[in-house]
């Protein structure tokens, strides 16, 4: 979604094919009154009409808005981080755990922590290799 013109948006496209061999495989929204913009935060303060905030949404099946990445004009998307979130978010909501900092496929995950005494104390007494304490254990999904 942009808030420059259809027309923009295929100069734009035609462009990014000439110039480096892409083709542009999703479609591009139009939101010149810039309703969509504004209600989702991506028209930086003080900027000029036109200058939107570079933001990936991350937006379940159930149309839940899951995470937000928002990038400066000055500042390239980065599409390992954008798979990444995708796949920390899926695995997260497949196996129902937490994911760690700079996690990538393949890494331990965060088993939730009880919430009930006799959890704790049950997670206690079978202390494993990847228990730090009751509360912080990870995993190697197979």
């Amino acid at each position: 979604m942009s808030v420059d013109s259809v027309y923009s948006h295929l100069a734009w496209q035609a462009n990014i094919e000439q110039h480096f061999g892409v083709q542009i495989p999703f479609p591009v929204i139009a939101d010149l009154d810039q309703k969509v913009a504004r209600l989702y935060g991506m028209v930086a303060p003080g900027a000029s009409a036109t200058t939107t905030v570079r933001t990936v949404f991350f937006i379940d099946d159930q149309g839940i808005v899951r995470a937000l990445i928002y990038y400066p004009l000055t500042l390239g998307r980065n599409i390992d981080e954008i798979l990444r979130v995708v796949d920390g978010l899926q695995t997260s909501a497949k196996q129902g755990v937490a994911i760690p900092a700079n996690w990538t496929p393949g890494q331990p995950v965060i088993v939730p922590p009880p919430t009930t005494t006799h959890d704790m104390r049950q997670r206690l007494s079978a202390k494993s290799d990847e228990q730090q304490d009751w509360y912080y254990t990870t995993k190697k999904l197979t």
